[in-house]
């Protein structure tokens, strides 16, 4: 009998990494390096002498590479075009679509667990964001250490192992935001606690959470800046959650709380938004908001989150699912990013929220959020006193900005002060929805600080005070 000839190594250089291993593996020595970079990677791939070959294979399993060293008879096989060339081919699409014998598995719908009734608790608003991710349903929170916001992954560290659940410490930012990414692509609501320098390392991994359209929530106690900054109270990083998470088309629906009570409502609400939508949530305090003390009431249920059918889970009915963020054919990329286009809009035409006050026969508007919207309630009591007609707008929706519920006022006023502890990034979301909305502003009036320096209800007084000369 015969034996049938092994096949050669053929040897495709666009995959060559030159590694050498095929070398230190070939008994035949029929691989040496090579001395010509390949234009395309800018690698040096290795040069084959085939004439000693036996077609031992061990050059082939010795590449880690899954389409370097390959038998030749594969070398017309599905990455070769139709003139033999080289062609680029999407791993999702090389092998075809998946042989799936079980059925698909369904939504598994959230259960609402109903609460009995407790006294109002004092709580610290990192505590209270915590507790709200609790009565949301999760159990799985990954994050690193980082003041204004570290109480509430250390109350989630005490709480959450004797609920079952997980809590791990990574060892950096960069690593918790991949850890969510796994939580989120297994069907199951995480939260993280974290700051401006630890939600930068955090923005590569955001974007791949949008891309590859995955639950999770991140709670951002802004601090001074830039760099390491100070520990102190700052609303700079709002271009950076509205703006700026990671590259691409990269969107995350931003909330901004203004009491210890929203803190835990909206980190509640946060996980119902981000599985709706599969989509990030960024919840943006204040160093203040963060470390103050208020009344907080409990719900009187919480959730205990059910299992998408998207999820990525393990189990036979999960098993036909995929988690990417990557598409490699630019028209797929297109059509993708069109798909999140329109889940964007959907998003800012049904999630637009803010809260008004005093706004009913207002012709002056403050608008600010977090801390600073607390002392402009007090500016607006001083300037009512003064004969001023003053009312607060207080988006609690960034990113959308609200401002359909903004235009409704419009009509009414002549003037806006934006109040900010930052360089100008609330106001510059204000005139960009103005802007896109076709509406022209009325004048508008400023009120900083910055590095950590909130404005002052004073601050707030004098501006209204100076600025009816000027609108006047």
């Amino acid at each position: 009998m015969v034996s049938p000839l092994r096949p050669k190594p053929f040897l495709q250089p666009e995959y060559c990494k030159g590694c050498l291993r095929c070398i230190d593996a070939c008994p035949k020595h029929c691989i040496t390096p090579g001395h010509e970079i390949n234009p395309i990677t800018g690698l040096v791939p290795v040069e084959l002498n085939l004439d000693a070959c036996n077609g031992c294979t061990l050059c082939m399993q010795a590449c880690p590479e899954p389409f370097g060293l390959r038998p030749e008879t594969e070398r017309c096989g599905a990455s070769c075009g139709p003139d033999g060339d080289f062609e680029l081919n999407d791993p999702a699409k090389l092998f075809g679509p998946r042989q799936v014998k079980a059925e698909p598995a369904l939504d598994q719908p959230d259960e609402r667990i109903e609460l009995p009734a407790c006294e109002p608790m004092v709580l610290k608003g990192n505590y209270a964001s915590a507790i709200g991710a609790l009565l949301g349903g999760c159990r799985h929170v990954f994050g690193y250490p980082i003041t204004p916001s570290t109480e509430g992954s250390e109350l989630m560290a005490k709480i959450l192992p004797k609920l079952n659940g997980s809590f791990v410490q990574a060892v950096s930012e960069t690593a918790a935001v991949n850890m969510m990414y796994g939580a989120g692509g297994g069907g199951v609501p995480c939260i993280t606690f974290t700051s401006g320098p630890g939600f930068s390392l955090m923005l590569e991994g955001i974007s791949y959470l949008v891309g590859a359209e995955l639950p999770g929530v991140f709670v951002n106690i802004m601090r001074g800046g830039p760099g390491l900054g100070n520990l102190g109270p700052e609303q700079a990083d709002i271009a950076m959650a509205c703006r700026g998470l990671g590259h691409g088309n990269s969107h995350a629906i931003v909330l901004a709380p203004g009491t210890p009570q929203e803190m835990l409502d909206l980190a509640m609400e946060s996980f119902d938004l981000s599985f709706r939508y599969r989509i990030p949530v960024v919840i943006l305090g204040d160093g203040y908001l963060g470390q103050m003390t208020g009344v907080v009431k409990l719900p009187r249920h919480m959730i205990k989150r059910g299992m998408p059918a998207w999820a990525v889970c393990g189990d036979r009915g999960h098993r036909h699912n995929v988690i990417s963020s990557i598409q490699l054919a630019e028209v797929d990329l297109e059509k993708h990013n069109e798909h999140l286009n329109r889940k964007y809009a959907r998003i800012a035409e049904a999630e637009q929220r803010a809260d008004l006050y005093r706004c009913a026969d207002a012709d002056t508007l403050i608008i600010a959020c977090n801390t600073p919207a607390r002392m402009a309630k007090g500016a607006i009591a001083a300037a009512r006193a003064e004969g001023l007609r003053v009312g607060l707008f207080r988006p609690v929706t960034l990113w959308p900005f609200p401002i359909k519920l903004l235009a409704d006022l419009l009509p009414q006023i002549d003037r806006i002060v934006v109040v900010e502890a930052g360089p100008g990034q609330l106001e510059n979301e204000l005139r960009l929805a103005l802007s896109h909305a076709g509406y022209m502003p009325p004048h508008i009036e400023t009120v900083r600080r910055h590095g950590g320096v909130l404005p002052s209800q004073d601050e707030i007084f004098n501006q209204l005070l100076a600025g009816r000369e000027v609108v006047s």
